[in-house]
């Protein structure tokens, strides 16, 4: 069939450039808000999500937030002490590097700081971040599956077959441990699983104050882990937390030992039965590492 001459290829990608004008109009907001606000904070975003992002935008419809284009941002403060607009933003717009923000606020510092300390969204992590937990998958049935996505579930890499209608796994499966970068395989098995790891948080590192022009920088805490390990069963899942430096001191320490006592072999107590020969069961799995007493079950 002979090609149509009205059939025309039209590319929708063609978009057209924010040329002068934009920068220009950017610089404008960024001064009239040094007019308008007191402080001003640059912040960074961990685990970015458009939609989260966007929340708080809205709880905070009483200041301005400017996202991007740091080099612009910076020209409007002004890169040098002729050059400021206002005492202390020199040093302000020098902080402005990789991808950080811009707050404007009428809020004190102890208010800022303390809400953004305590917000945090979590979120299902996506491919490239990295695995804060080791995810096991005990051998056994999967009643939290349904028949259907069982072979979903093969393609994705887990050894799994229907047993009378129900998904099984036909051994234990390590599905990501902690520390691993994830692959998007195991981004969609930790979200069939309802298995969180992101968290979004917005860190605020940097803050100038209008009426002093006092530039003061921030510590940036990272957020506490509660746990780094998750064993899912057939009908719920065990979150615990593995003191990996806790083994290492208690090794140390069995080791000390039998230099004092100066004898070839020593027991160790596991708990169940005493076990010979330290020097292998130390380089060996088989030593239980140390847990918190207390257990988080996932309440669905």
């Amino acid at each position: 069939m002979p090609k149509s001459r009205r059939d025309k290829r039209v590319s929708l990608t063609q978009t057209k450039k924010k040329g002068l004008e934009s920068k220009q109009s950017l610089i404008e907001e960024v001064r009239n808000c040094l007019d308008l606000y007191e402080h001003v904070f640059i912040f960074s975003v961990s685990n970015m999500r458009n939609s989260k992002l966007k929340e708080v935008r809205n709880t905070w419809k009483h200041s301005r937030f400017f996202y991007g284009k740091n080099k612009v941002m910076a020209l409007a403060f002004g890169k040098t002490p002729e050059t400021e607009v206002k005492t202390g933003l020199y040093k302000l717009a020098a902080k402005l590097q990789n991808e950080v923000g811009l707050l404007f606020t009428n809020k004190t510092k102890d208010e800022v700081i303390q809400w953004f300390k305590e917000y945090s969204e979590h979120d299902h992590a996506r491919a490239g971040n990295i695995a804060t937990s080791t995810v096991e998958l005990a051998e056994g049935p999967l009643t939290q599956f349904s028949h259907a996505i069982e072979p979903h579930l093969r393609k994705l890499g887990l050894p799994v077959a229907l047993k009378k209608g129900i998904v099984t796994m036909l051994e234990e499966h390590t599905v990501c441990k902690d520390g691993d970068v994830l692959t998007p395989e195991q981004c969609k098995i930790l979200k069939l699983l309802n298995i969180v790891m992101a968290q979004f948080t917005i860190n605020m590192q940097y803050m100038w104050d209008k009426g002093t022009g006092e530039f003061e920088a921030f510590e940036v805490s990272p957020p506490e882990q509660i746990f780094n390990k998750v064993r899912v069963t057939s009908d719920d899942q065990e979150y615990d937390f593995v003191d990996q430096n806790m083994n290492v001191v208690e090794s140390e320490t069995k080791a000390e030992t039998k230099d004092d006592l100066g004898s070839e072999t020593e027991t160790m107590v596991t708990g169940k039965e005493n076990v010979p020969d330290a020097e292998n069961l130390f380089a060996s799995d088989m030593v239980k590492t140390p847990r918190r007493s207390s257990r988080i079950k996932n309440k669905k």
